[in-house]
């Protein structure tokens, strides 16, 4: 497998605290690599140091000559002082051609709303601009934080089944932190469960019976996929009768 992007023990303190203690991550060519964790684990500061946001305390990331990542931010609050359409905003990029921008709107479903203005769309038509933004440059590696978290279950699922798509027709590999495993477990390769250290990773039907991820999201969560994984295994199908469980591992931290 050809290494896209490598990093290798990070180190990040901040104010005294440990937010990443000796995290390595490798992502490989068509690798789908979803990130979870809990509120505070360290999933953003990750994607920031592999992006070369952060410059941690202690460690390397090594990427591969001329890698070209797109990246989703988790929103974009559009000011409506600044009247942008989004036309103009997926031009700003590199000054897209037209015709690329007309194909990356065809793909990503925002044909429709390239002459609105920034500020009136839906929080789902958002995520799918930036979708398409960070699509234009023809991606090796498309990194997203926590791309759906501000979206409604349908448009979860939407921004999701779009993701899936995109990958399966592109030359693509993802990098993605999300706290929805059970709505991205067919389409992860790998799961790397974090809290400030790695604590367990490998395939999602895998994970999800390792004693850190049942400690880190609780019993509930562990069933949940479980459950998932079987019905899965049978019909091929989203369980939609689960997603209003998507959130309920919040509440479940590591005491301390």
């Amino acid at each position: 497998m050809t290494s896209l992007m490598s990093a290798k023990n990070l180190n990040v303190i901040r104010d005294g605290k440990s937010i990443l203690s000796d995290v390595s991550l490798e992502v490989g060519a068509r690798d789908f690599i979803t990130i979870i964790g809990p509120n505070g684990a360290g999933k953003s500061m990750l994607l920031k140091c592999v992006m070369g946001f952060y410059q941690p305390e202690g460690g390397s990331v090594e990427k591969r000559k001329g890698l070209k990542i797109g990246y989703v931010p988790q929103r974009l609050v559009a000011d409506h002082t600044i009247p942008i359409r989004v036309r103009r905003f997926l031009s700003l990029r590199k000054k897209a051609k037209k015709d690329a921008i007309q194909n990356v709107a065809r793909e990503t479903s925002i044909e429709d709303i390239l002459d609105q203005p920034l500020h009136v769309l839906s929080g789902g038509e958002l995520q799918r601009v930036l979708l398409a933004r960070a699509l234009l440059d023809d991606p090796d590696l498309l990194v997203l934080d926590e791309p759906a978290q501000n979206l409604d279950v349908t448009g979860q699922l939407g921004f999701y089944k779009l993701l899936d798509r995109i990958y399966a027709e592109r030359n693509v590999s993802i990098l993605m932190v999300s706290h929805d495993l059970h709505l991205v477990m067919s389409s992860t390769k790998r799961v790397v469960c974090l809290y400030h250290h790695i604590c367990c990773s490998g395939e999602p039907h895998m994970v999800t019976r390792d004693p850190e991820f049942i400690s880190l999201f609780g019993d509930d969560m562990a069933r949940l996929m479980a459950v998932y994984n079987h019905s899965h295994d049978h019909a091929h199908d989203h369980d939609h009768d689960h997603h209003d469980h998507g959130h309920d591992h919040e509440g479940h931290r590591h005491a301390g």
